[in-house]
């Protein structure tokens, strides 16, 4: 595994209560709202969740900036993004296997917001439950403008070229193989490194992403609290004309500002954005015989209120050895309680050697039968079954308990009219005069 060395400095853990300058003696010193604060900055608290919730679950932060979020003009509608949808109850269910090729880029040019279109989702931000997922591809910088979710919390998974994501914590580069999440209300704007980016994005509107309970597996494993990187404060005083674009009940909205909102000179608190390598991910699997359950490579988890039931899961598919013996090593045939919407960041996905491109996406609802395609099948089922090494793969779930509405784009766009033939070519291998035990 090789560590590469980042561009930003990072506070590494996760769910820490950190603190951060970018000037030294910047942060007051026990307590949060002195009458005046150092060098003549605001105190300004972000709560990301109630006040009165159990102080082990408790998120907030307390920001110190030039001049309080609260400046700014009227918002107003912003009815130019109109692939940014969130009215899932106007959307059509759809319960056939659905597989997308992969976003073309933009022929004009569209930043990141401009260019975030939603596939799917269900339940409603207005009463905090539901998720909803997006693709983007975008071709420009954000230029002096920000964007934020009033309505939840962003996990991002770039497929296509690295993110320079400025936010009010401070900075985050994100390239292909790592994902941020940016949670409710923190303001960000987005760079493109390469000139371009492409990727998928989910928004849980549920509550906050956890790490998995590891149970028997023990105190180490899958994703190591130590290896999420959380930003160090870093401001800009900017006079300037300024765009915040604000996601509200699923609609957009934007407000003029005179300045930078990303002026926050310091900040302590456990409400802030973070970014994680998923080649970091310590994956556990079978040693034996069988395929275990996908849940095993869950990274982060968004709960309902039901235990061990998710908004979303977020599970990933990374470079492992496979050994198990007198087995189907390819995902089995399965209907599943759940919803699965999956993504390919690079390589190829086992159980789908064709057609399932980077980019590319595919949705297999709650009780839609789904599985390996014809050629996988025969290929395993016949396989000598020594050790074999995946490499170079990072196929990644979003696993939700929520049933999923298609958005009108997702409905005619890009979509896969043959996906469903994979399948027809399965063979009738049944034979009762056989004994296979």
């Amino acid at each position: 595994m090789e560590t590469k060395k980042e561009k930003y400095q990072y506070l590494p853990g996760f769910g820490n209560h950190f603190s951060s300058e970018a000037i030294p003696d910047t942060l007051p010193k026990f307590q949060n709202t002195p009458q005046k604060c150092p060098k003549g900055l605001y105190a300004e608290q972000l709560s990301g969740t109630p006040f009165t919730l159990p102080r082990f679950r408790n998120q907030r932060s307390w920001l110190y900036r030039i001049l309080p979020s609260v400046v700014h003009e009227p918002f107003e509608e912003a009815t130019e993004y109109h692939l940014f949808v969130n009215d899932f109850f106007k959307c059509k269910p759809n319960p056939n296997q659905l597989r997308w090729s992969s976003l073309g880029f933009p022929e004009e040019p569209k930043d990141f917001v401009q260019g975030t279109i939603t596939y799917c989702g269900s339940g409603s931000p207005s009463l905090k439950t539901g998720a909803a997922i997006y693709l983007y591809a975008a071709n420009t910088d954000m230029k002096d403008k920000a964007f934020y979710s009033s309505d939840g919390d962003f996990l991002i998974v770039p497929e296509l070229g690295t993110l320079d994501i400025q936010t009010e914590f401070g900075y985050l580069e994100v390239k292909p193989g790592e994902i941020a999440v940016i949670q409710r209300g923190i303001l960000f704007s987005v760079k493109l490194l390469e000139g371009k980016a492409r990727g998928y994005m989910v928004e849980v509107f549920d509550g906050h992403f956890v790490l998995p309970d590891l149970g028997p597996i023990g105190a180490n494993g899958l994703a190591n609290p130590r290896d999420f990187l959380t930003p160090v404060a870093a401001y800009e005083d900017r006079k300037c004309d300024f765009t915040v674009v604000n996601k509200f009940q699923g609609l957009l909205f934007k407000a003029k500002k005179n300045f930078s909102p990303f002026n926050v000179v310091a900040w302590h608190g456990n409400y802030a954005p973070y970014k994680y390598n998923l080649d970091h991910f310590c994956t556990v699997n079978s040693v034996s015989f069988d395929h275990m359950d996908p849940s095993i490579f869950t990274v982060l988890t968004c709960p309902t209120v039901n235990p061990g039931t998710a908004c979303i899961d977020f599970v990933i598919f990374p470079g492992r050895w496979v050994v198990q013996e007198h087995t189907f090593r390819p995902p089995y045939y399965h209907r599943n309680c759940m919803s699965e919407f999956m993504g390919l960041i690079r390589g190829v996905y086992d159980a789908k050697e064709e057609g399932f491109t980077s980019g590319g996406a595919s949705l297999h609802s709650c009780m839609t039968p789904h599985g390996p395609d014809a050629g996988t099948f025969e290929k395993a089922s016949n396989a000598e079954l020594k050790p074999i090494k995946l490499d170079d793969t990072m196929a990644f779930m979003f696993e939700s308990s929520y049933l999923f509405q298609i958005t009108p784009y997702a409905q005619n766009n890009l979509v896969q009219k043959n996906y469903y033939q994979c399948w027809q070519g399965l063979k009738n291998h049944f034979d009762d005069s056989k004994n296979t035990q």
